[in-house]
């Protein structure tokens, strides 16, 4: 068996630099980029002291989400994790049940599932995708579940598997068909972790609204960002209408009193937030076509680059490139990349600690996981704002 091929490190960190710009001194992950009518919005709010939990901006905002995610209505939320927290609950997660993840995910999607009272259930990933792999999923439940009246039950813990939620990740779609026609057969709610994927097209179509109920995050290192921010994503009215109550603290409508009909949530997104939102989604296509960009003028020269391979969008996928990756062909590799390039001011990181190896989440049920401790040793992410397409394009 022959060994893997050692990383060219000084070769990759020419290409870096070539793509960040020779003037360029530090070069972050990801950065926003404000070149619209954000200044001019968040104005508006200030001038008509409409800044905090109401206003037309937010109004506007979701509106303008649900069209870009292909769903009938979006309820925007404080953040990315509240509306993953509040998918999870409107799809009927309880204490004590297990929801299906990827253990290959931001933490996020592990720590919504604990704030519900239920326990993260971990499962291998697609190399295809780098999403959790349907087949796997499939051969899993086949292995430790069996159906049940209100659901599939795991019978090593007892513990009723109320859902599943996959996650788009670095903006890659994965096979979320193929994942819902499992989840169907087992009776699982798919909750959509679609924080990283505005912009990606599965088979044509936005991602985010495919199964029960989806989330997003408008983070400050998203493809568009509102600060902080996020929102419920769902084609049905009544989840909409009750994900709307629960994150507004659960208030009935009223002149003046405070009447509460049950424990909501204050997960509203203030109007100032969802201003700078409406103006960052305006700019949505140019923002996705200069990322397409960078990632051609990526895959173009780390093709030249041994010891490596430029993660492209899986077929039948358009990848919005939130965050560009590498793959190494030697595990070895990674930390000394990840050294250099930091220290020349290039900022690279490393894949996400798997969700098995964190304390927190150690206890959790967990399928085999080879293929995502394999892509977690070996992927890198490299820079990825959409400025620097912009500047390839310009050069």
């Amino acid at each position: 068996m022959s060994l893997p091929t050692r990383l060219d490190i000084p070769r990759a960190q020419a290409v870096l630099r070539m793509a960040a710009g020779d003037s360029a001194d530090k070069v972050p992950l990801h950065a926003p980029q404000f070149a619209g009518a954000e200044w001019r919005y968040l104005k508006e709010c200030l001038d008509t002291g409409w800044v905090s939990s109401v206003g037309a901006f937010v109004d506007r905002f979701e509106r303008d989400l649900a069209q870009a995610f292909g769903v009938a209505r979006a309820v925007a939320t404080v953040n990315g994790t509240a509306a993953l927290h509040m998918a999870l609950l409107l799809a009927g997660v309880k204490p004590q049940d297990e929801v299906l993840i990827p253990a290959l995910t931001f933490v996020a999607t592990a720590n919504a599932v604990r704030y519900c009272g239920a326990v993260p259930h971990l499962v291998d990933s697609d190399r295809e995708t780098l999403g959790l792999a349907p087949e796997a999923l499939e051969a899993w439940l086949t292995e430790i579940a069996e159906p049940g009246a209100d659901g599939a039950r795991n019978r090593m813990t007892g513990r009723r598997i109320a859902a599943v939620a996959p996650m788009h990740a670095f903006g890659h779609p994965m096979r979320i068909d193929a994942l819902i026609a499992v989840a169907r057969k087992w009776g699982l709610a798919v909750v959509e972790d679609a924080a990283e994927s505005l912009g990606s097209l599965r088979d044509g179509r936005p991602l985010g609204g495919r199964g029960l109920v989806g989330a997003t995050s408008f983070n400050g290192n998203k493809i568009i960002t509102t600060g902080g921010g996020g929102a419920i994503l769902t084609d049905d009215a009544d989840l909409a209408d009750r994900a709307k109550h629960l994150t507004t603290t659960a208030k009935q409508p009223h002149p003046w009193l405070f009447l509460h009909d049950e424990t909501g949530f204050n997960y509203r997104l203030p109007n100032i937030n969802a201003a700078l939102g409406c103006a960052q989604l305006e700019q949505l296509p140019q923002m996705l076509a200069a990322k397409r960009r960078l990632a051609a003028a990526y895959a173009e020269a780390f093709a030249q680059v041994e010891g490596l391979r430029f993660f492209n969008e899986p077929p039948g996928a358009q990848s919005n490139y939130w965050l560009n990756a590498v793959i190494l062909d030697n595990p070895a590799d990674r930390d000394p990349f990840l050294e250099e390039t930091n220290a020349a001011g290039l900022m690279t990181r490393p894949c996400w600690t798997l969700m098995s190896d964190l304390p927190m989440h150690r206890d959790c049920p967990s399928a085999p996981l080879p293929v995502a401790r394999d892509i977690a040793a070996r992927l890198v992410n490299i820079p990825s704002s959409a400025a620097l397409g912009c500047e390839a394009r310009a050069r």
